[in-house]
């Protein structure tokens, strides 16, 4: 071999000696870490509490679930109904419907602030749905508006010199269209009082919904082509909007989303099937195939009381999806990154 042949093979060979493998650049690949209705692993969900804390872990992103008060405010709630999250039937006990529940419509934002929010509770009200968290109550936790909020985060962005962003979900847009309300409005209404609008909001934002008509509402109608729309992703069974899913999930399906959407949430068993008998994760392909569409992938909802079945560890599940190369993480315990 040529001299001059023999120096450039040597110096290829160093170069490519030098180049981290596949596998280290995919440790060294950080998801975002979106604070899954706040810190709500520690205190009761989008409380300010869970939103302060949250911003103190030094989350990525906060979210936001968005319905509305009976006087058009839109309030953050992951429900429609309190039952589960309030302490309304002590409060209000005449105001259920004649299903037996409490909804947030049926109120206004004066008499939801009377409100303590609490842990979440089973369906059935036997108890904490997740019992080794916060145990007590706090006539501080209070139902907040997204307009505080939003107010909140830019304010604790300031004193704590981060850029914590928001990731706002617009909940049940056709069951408050039955209703003959407009919550995709009124949040639009909101971020505009709010210069979420302009070429430079005042942080960092995502919105999502599990409806592909608010989505494509949201670019249409309100023109709003600078914030980057999330495309929620659920099970068929779950009945989050007409539309099929598993159509959504396959490649052709995640394809067609490119035409509005900049990203998908995806459960995280869409993602995680399972692990085999050498305790090794098995992946679909569906965030290869999100990726391969031009679509960010964040996943949700990681509980470190709440495990896929067959994974050891919150820090396990962490690392293999971090490796497996998804670009956000929704997750109740917003501190712990593996």
């Amino acid at each position: 071999m040529p001299l001059r042949t023999k120096f450039i093979t040597s110096i290829a060979a160093l170069w490519m000696a030098a180049q981290p493998s596949v596998s280290a650049l995919a440790q060294q690949h950080q998801p975002l870490i979106i604070a899954h209705r706040g810190a709500s692993g520690y205190v009761p969900e989008h409380t300010a509490a869970a939103v302060v804390m949250a911003h103190a872990m030094n989350a990525d992103f906060i979210e936001q679930d968005v319905v509305l008060s009976r006087d058009h405010v839109p309030v953050v709630l992951h429900d429609v109904k309190l039952d589960a999250v309030t302490n309304v039937a002590s409060v209000f006990p005449e105001r259920k419907r004649a299903n037996g529940s409490y909804y947030a419509i049926d109120f206004s934002f004066a008499e939801l602030q009377q409100l303590t929010v609490n842990e979440r509770r089973h369906a059935s009200q036997a108890g904490q749905l997740f019992p080794q968290r916060y145990q007590g109550g706090h006539p501080h936790f209070t139902i907040m508006s997204l307009a505080e909020q939003l107010s909140l985060i830019k304010h604790l962005n300031v004193s704590r010199q981060r850029n914590v962003g928001v990731y706002i979900e617009i909940k049940a847009a056709r069951w408050h269209r039955e209703q003959q309300y407009d919550v995709t409005q009124a949040v639009v209404k909101v971020l505009k009082q709010h210069q979420y609008l302009t070429e430079q909001p005042p942080t960092a934002i995502y919105l999502q919904s599990f409806d592909p008509e608010v989505l494509r509402r949201l670019q249409r109608e309100f023109h709003l082509t600078m914030i980057p729309l999330i495309q929620l992703i659920a099970h068929n069974s779950w009945n989050e909007s007409p539309v099929d899913y598993d159509a959504m999930l396959t490649a052709a399906g995640l394809e067609s989303l490119r035409t509005y959407a900049h990203g998908v949430g995806l459960w995280i068993e869409h993602v995680l099937e399972g692990v085999d008998d050498q305790q090794q994760p098995q992946f679909s392909r569906v965030v290869e195939n999100a990726h391969a569409a031009g679509l960010k992938v964040h996943v949700y909802t990681l509980r470190r009381d709440q495990l896929p079945a067959g994974v050891s560890s919150y820090e396990q599940l962490l690392q293999w999806l971090q490796r497996h190369g998804v670009d956000g993480l929704f997750t109740d315990f917003p501190d712990v990154r593996g």
